[in-house]
């Protein structure tokens, strides 16, 4: 009976101690694969955080480059005039302009405006989009719907101009064809009251209505 007891007695602390083992095991795979866990996260956080500082930089140097085909001028003078300008470009881009501005927010004139107060409310930072005979008139209604869901914008006809479409912001200028050109959005998100304002946040209203 001793020798059983004592058998038994053994086989259970070798079991215990097996057992032991197989815990401490357990518990050392858990501590790698935590780590292991930890370690992926933290390569993610630390590389997704790269990822978005980097795409935040391309998207600030995209929208700091000039539009494909725009043109610029640059030291354009701000004096308030009562007369007619005779302005270096058409439409107007800047430069000389009447005391008071055009209303452009949002506004859509469907006959052409004086230049001289147009060119007021591009230097409050608006973008004047306008159009010839030769626009399609669909392109028309389209530019036309997307002025008046843009603040600090607005739309009419001018007779004497090269391209069926212009886009005009202070000293930018943008000629197309189509209503449907991806530039169209480039420059009215880069322009309205973009970084060549002179006069940022300056109001758009309680002007001139042609």
């Amino acid at each position: 009976m001793g020798s059983n007891a004592k058998a038994k007695t053994a086989d259970r602390k070798a079991r215990i101690a097996e057992m032991r083992r197989a815990e401490q095991a357990r518990e050392k795979r858990n501590r790698i694969i935590a780590i292991t866990a930890s370690a992926v996260i933290l390569a993610g956080i630390v590389g997704g955080g790269w990822y978005l500082v980097d795409a935040a930089n391309e998207k600030e140097q995209a929208k700091a480059a000039p539009v494909e085909g725009e043109k610029t001028w640059d030291k354009l003078s701000q004096n308030h005039v009562e007369q007619a300008v005779d302005y270096p470009m058409s439409p107007a881009a800047g430069g000389d302009h009447h005391p008071v501005w055009l209303n452009c927010d949002a506004e859509v004139y469907t006959k052409e405006v004086p230049e001289e107060n147009a060119v007021h409310s591009l230097e409050h930072g608006a973008v004047w989009i306008t159009y010839n005979d030769t626009a399609a008139k669909g392109d028309v209604t389209a530019l036309t719907e997307k002025v008046k869901k843009t603040p600090y914008s607005f739309i009419s006809p001018y007779k004497d101009q090269s391209s069926p479409i212009a886009l005009s912001a202070w000293g930018h200028q943008l000629k197309i064809d189509k209503a449907s050109d991806p530039r169209v959005d480039r420059f009215l998100d880069k322009y309205v009251q973009g970084a060549q304002t002179p006069e940022p946040g300056a109001s758009c209203s309680g002007g001139s209505m042609a």
